[in-house]
């Protein structure tokens, strides 16, 4: 399960995307967010990583 763009950045002249991802723990079962910028071509390939 994977939320995909959230907001986006704007910094001077580069456009930046927030990307956010619930990775579930192996020990304990339980779901924690990973959050990430990056331009906005790379989320697709950032989300499809294990």
């Amino acid at each position: 399960m994977a939320k995909k763009t959230v907001a986006s950045l704007q910094t001077s002249s580069k456009r930046l995307t927030k990307a956010i991802k619930m990775v579930k723990s192996q020990k304990s079962g339980a779901y924690t967010f990973v959050e990430s910028v990056m331009p906005p071509e790379m989320v697709n390939e950032w989300l499809a990583k294990k």
